[in-house]
């Protein structure tokens, strides 16, 4: 079935494009109009992940380090005193990785155009040239390991290639590490920091949600050694390890600012996919109603009779309909619609195969979040489930029918965030926040409530001279085209964020950067 989604973000194009290099609001020779006040930016180090990195559009990319937080925030240091600020650059603008030549993470995305002529994020054309085995010398103050979670930053061996194997290093850490069995906070103290930044967490449940909740949540269970990648951290795992990680770095450093975890909820890669995309209007979608409606009405019957009637499966012909989805947190009821369906005449393969496909499944409600990669599968064919049941003998015309994602085969775990798993997601996010700030105040460090600024970004926009930033996928100008990570544009706000905090808390007057000096989405397959 031809895919009848669509996002139209043409008028991205009609955005104003600012220079992918960056211009300050004031010069380094102001330096006489400003003060440190009570702090020493003389040697700055910023620890985190990805978003600490300059991560942007699905890959680590040298224009996107350039353009990260910690680089803004250095540049406007200097005019108080700050240091030099070096950052393990990749080679090329690109983005991806190499591994003994061969490729582990793809180039990152522009706006390129489909074959209907709609703009859409693709990945730019090229090969990666950033080879991890080539490790770097010499010690950087961009301490952001995209990937890392809170416990891999004290994790030994992290930077050693042959524990990429088994998923105990990460390739972004291998590149630029001291030595084989460094970890990324040793590193960072080595460099006896006056200054530094601590933004670490978001991995720890992210990878979770952006998972579509696949993995575990481990509260309880305080051996991160046995998580797997897209489980949750345990809250007390999180608070041990972040308090050793504070106290490390407060070794040699008199201040710094600790950042907090946003809500995944505020980011467009949950809420730019609609629960209900499918419009009747649609010539690929609309003819079908009436028939899906009466094959779905024989279910929605044994529904009925297992006392689920909300679990009914209904397309309206005149409104948006929601997808059908597969929630593991339902009764799995496959058994009983298989004896249901055949006490009343269904044949057993037929009644057994929709027992297993429907034995949780409900459509989606407003509660649910479709994560942003789902847009691409939507009333797609799932080819492997169409070969699943020719496999079973199932004619081919019946086996396509039930093999349509979001309509007739209800979406997996992986596409939808549910309700339920989204209450897991906040729980957690709301623990390490309570470490993260409580923290803060205790040893009078700066404080920034990023899941603050995420949700005012999602709720109205943040404006600056001249303009407004919103969450908006492809068009707000805060999010790169993952869905996840900040454009520079996004990247000054936060670094804005972070000056008025350290001003606040150390009584510096450090300057702010114009905002609208920062580029926001690539224009139409742009590669500088």
């Amino acid at each position: 079935m031809k895919n009848y989604f669509k996002y139209t973000i043409a008028s991205v194009i009609a955005v104003g494009m600012f220079s992918c290099e960056p211009e300050f609001e004031n010069s380094v020779e102001d330096q006489g109009f400003y003060s440190n006040g009570d702090a020493d930016f003389s040697t700055y180090v910023s620890v985190g992940n990805s978003l600490t990195a300059g991560y942007a559009d699905n890959a680590l990319y040298k224009q996107g380090q350039e353009n990260s937080f910690p680089n803004i925030v250095a540049h406007q240091l200097k005019h108080v005193g700050g240091g030099d600020f070096t950052q393990p650059l990749m080679n090329d603008n690109l983005g991806g990785l190499l591994f003994d030549g061969q490729v582990i993470a793809t180039t990152r995305l522009v706006l390129g155009v489909d074959a209907e002529g709609n703009p859409t994020p693709k990945n730019i054309a090229g090969a990666p040239s950033t080879e991890i085995t080539q490790t770097l010398t010499g010690t950087y103050n961009n301490m952001g390991v995209p990937g890392a979670k809170s416990f891999h930053l004290l994790l030994e061996g992290y930077g050693n290639a042959a524990n990429l194997a088994i998923g105990k290093a990460n390739p972004y850490f291998v590149r630029f590490r001291s030595s084989e069995n460094a970890t990324v906070i040793g590193d960072a103290v080595k460099q006896n920091p006056s200054f530094f930044s601590l933004w670490i967490g978001n991995n720890d449940v992210l990878s979770y949600a952006t998972s579509g909740g696949a993995g575990t949540d481990q509260t309880g269970n305080l051996d991160p050694s046995t998580y797997g990648a897209n489980d949750i951290t345990d809250p007390n795992v999180f608070a041990s390890v972040y308090s050793q990680e504070v106290d490390a770095l407060m070794q040699s450093a008199t201040s710094g600012v600790l950042i907090n975890i946003p809500n995944v909820a505020y980011t467009p890669y949950f809420t730019t996919v609609p629960y209900a995309p499918l419009d009747p209007s649609n010539p690929s979608f609309g003819p079908m109603i009436p028939q899906l409606n009466e094959t779905y009405g024989m279910l929605n019957n044994v529904f009925a009779y297992l006392n689920v009637p909300e679990r009914s499966i209904v397309f309206s012909e005149t409104a948006a309909n929601p997808v059908v989805i597969k929630d593991e947190d339902l009764t799995d009821l496959s058994t009983e619609i298989t004896q249901v369906l055949m006490a009343n005449g269904l044949n057993q393969t037929v009644a057994t195969l929709m027992g297993m496909q429907y034995g949780q499944a409900r459509q989606a409600t407003p509660e649910d979040l479709l994560v942003l990669t789902s847009r691409g599968v939507i009333g797609e064919l799932n080819q492997e489930h169409l070969e699943a049941l020719l496999a079973m003998n199932v004619p081919q015309e019946i086996a396509a029918q039930l093999s349509v994602n979001g309509i007739t085969y209800p979406l997996t775990d992986q596409w939808v965030l549910t309700n339920t798993e989204q209450a897991i997601v906040n729980q957690a996010t709301a623990a390490y926040n309570a470490v993260i700030e409580g923290l803060a105040t205790a040893k009078n460090l700066a404080f920034v409530d990023a899941n603050a600024m995420m949700e005012q970004l999602a709720n109205g926009g943040i404006t600056y001279d001249g303009g407004m930033v919103t969450s908006a996928f492809a068009t707000g100008g805060a999010f790169s085209l993952d869905g996840i990570h900040l454009t520079p544009r996004g990247n000054a706000i936060m670094a804005n964020y972070i000056i008025r905090a350290l001003n606040e808390t150390y009584n510096a007057t450090v300057p702010v950067v114009n905002v609208g000096n920062y580029s926001g989405t690539p224009a139409l397959g742009a590669t500088e």
